[in-house]
């Protein structure tokens, strides 16, 4: 079976066109206040209009006179070494930065339109670029990470642009590095374990340079990471985030990337996550129509994991992913020592679990500073938390609490899937049993002990606005307001029923530490709805029955 590229992809360019005109600043800036030199990355998608001979905007002057324009206005917000301040929304500055970003964008559009500009615009933005890539070719390709695979990227293309030998080498060799590095299972490692959303910017990385060099060693890495995305997803669309050691959940479809398209396992991705997207009334982004036409590729297609009624996916033996219709259940096996910087984060919530009909239930993914986002705690968690306004924080674990296991094994049978796992040398298990297309049991254990307290914690998808119910209390529509049920019996939100062991309780909103912001702030809609279960010697064990309205 064959995917093409959808026709609306080329429709939401050429409809994109005029308003991005029309937004233009007589300087050449693109975006709202504050101006961020990311704002111009629409550059690409107006070159990829103006180049592309099926586009109703096909070398219009207007066009190229806003491209040259919103390049005017990067050059002039370069500091002498090619860089730009690292400024966001909020007014927060993270300092000079050679933005990967923005400096592929502008080179790739160069490519597409530099013969037809006037030479004095030709020879300013050569100037200016060659700025910039001399420096991030001298300083930006160390290690392997996300943001230099971009980079390489761009200086591939770079290099080709401006006839620069040693550039094209030096970025060829460098992704060839990429590609050999990936883990078998189809993800880099970053913070000592597979990212989901960031993983996103290798297979760009990768995809782009593909099609601009036809360098079929880096076709097996894309083949790869097709794959672990492909098992990654849930059936709406949105990305698992158990595995993820960057990022926690965030709701919503979201869409590959030319690197997707150039194999079968990447374009059966491709295939449902656009048709989730169009079926959702939604319309592609400028910048991602762009990507596809301009690096993409048609061709035969697989289907996805998330697409069957039934489907077992083992990352080895660190993750599993079960589509068991209508549910998908996704077990962490990751451990890892607690990282001591803001972007990696804990690798504390080991299971996720999703409902057709009503989405993500339980899960969430990780932060820091946050114990009752931990599956388990052996200790007092109220000794680690985040102090509101601390930019600084320290992230090291604190004695007299074990919030991340040390040690996971999966488990796995036609009936049920779970993990065992250590916390120090205290043993503790959960397992997920559906019981019915509308039912399913969570199992919590630990062996007998009244050393330190264990507790269980079950995180909960919060649905803002809905209803919140209990044997104890009532919320008409979930907002920041705070509450701590003891003893609730039973939880009803967003269309599920909990049934709760006895001497529990349900806490709201437990909140993130968030790495994005300076301070680590959280919004109530970053939080959780927590259960927390206790486990003593006199009752190890507890059960909670998930009930989904049929």
């Amino acid at each position: 079976m064959a995917w093409k590229r959808e026709p609306q992809l080329l429709d939401a360019l050429d409809r994109a066109v005029p308003r991005l005109l029309a937004e233009q600043r007589p300087h050449g800036q693109f975006g709202t206040e504050p101006w961020i030199s990311t704002d111009q990355n629409v550059l690409l998608a107006l070159a990829a209009a103006w180049s592309l001979p099926e586009s109703t905007h096909y070398q219009r002057d207007e066009v190229l006179a806003a491209i040259v324009r919103g390049g005017n206005a990067l050059i002039a917000a370069q500091d002498d070494k090619g860089m730009f301040t690292f400024r966001k929304k909020d007014h927060s500055t993270w300092g000079q930065i050679y933005m990967p970003w923005v400096y592929s964008r502008w080179v790739r559009a160069f490519a597409q339109v530099r013969q037809a500009m006037d030479q004095r615009s030709r020879e300013q933005w050569s100037a200016a670029l060659l700025r910039g890539y001399e420096g991030i070719a001298a300083t930006a390709l160390n290690h392997v990470h996300n943001i230099p695979a971009h980079h390489a990227m761009g200086l591939y293309c770079a290099g080709t642009v401006f006839d620069r030998p040693a550039w094209i080498v030096q970025a060829r060799e460098f992704l060839h590095r990429v590609a050999a590095e990936q883990s078998p299972y189809g993800w880099w490692a970053e913070h000592q374990g597979p990212v989901v959303a960031y993983n996103f910017v290798y297979v760009e990385a990768l995809g782009v340079y593909y099609a601009l060099s036809n360098d079929d060693t880096v076709l097996d890495a894309l083949q790869r990471a097709a794959a672990y995305h492909a098992a990654c997803t849930y059936p709406d669309g949105s990305l698992v985030e158990t595995v993820d050691g960057r990022n926690p959940y965030h709701a919503g479809i979201r869409l590959g990337n030319a690197g997707f398209a150039h194999t079968a396992a990447g374009r059966g991705f491709l295939a449902r996550q656009h048709r989730l997207y169009l079926e959702a009334g939604r319309a592609f982004d400028a910048d991602y129509a762009a990507h596809l036409l301009l690096y993409g590729a048609d061709g035969e297609k697989i289907e996805t994991a998330a697409s069957r009624d039934e489907h077992t996916y083992w990352m080895g033996d660190q993750a599993l992913m079960r589509r068991q219709r209508p549910w998908f259940m996704a077990l962490s096996a990751f451990t890892a020592p607690v990282p001591q910087n803001r972007w990696g984060q804990d690798r504390q919530n080991v299971v996720s679990l999703f409902h057709d009909s009503t989405g993500l239930i339980v899960g969430g993914g990780n932060t820091k500073l946050q114990p009752l986002w931990s599956t388990f705690t052996v200790g007092d968690p109220a000794l680690l938390r985040h102090v509101p306004g601390d930019a600084n924080p320290d992230f090291s674990p604190r004695p007299g609490l074990v919030h991340t296991p040390n040690h996971a094994r999966l488990e796995a049978n036609p009936e049920h899937v779970g993990l065992e796992l250590a916390y120090g040398d205290q043993p503790c298990r959960i397992t997920l049993r559906p019981e019915s297309p509308t039912e399913i049991t969570i199992s919590l254990t630990t062996a007998a002990s009244d050393d330190l307290p264990v507790e269980a914690h079950v995180t909960l998808l919060p649905r803002m606005g809905q209803p919140v119910r209990s044997a104890v209390g009532m919320i008409d529509a979930l907002d920041e307001g705070a509450f701590d049920w003891s003893d609730p019996q039973w939880l009803e939100h967003a269309g599920w029923r909990l049934e709760i062991p006895g001497d529990s309780r349900v806490c709201w909103p437990v909140l993130p530490h968030n790495p994005y912001r300076k301070d680590g702030g959280a919004t109530a809609s970053e939080g959780r709805i927590v259960v927390i279960v206790p486990l003593r010697a006199s009752a190890p064990a507890q059960d909670l029955r998930l009930r989904v309205r049929g």
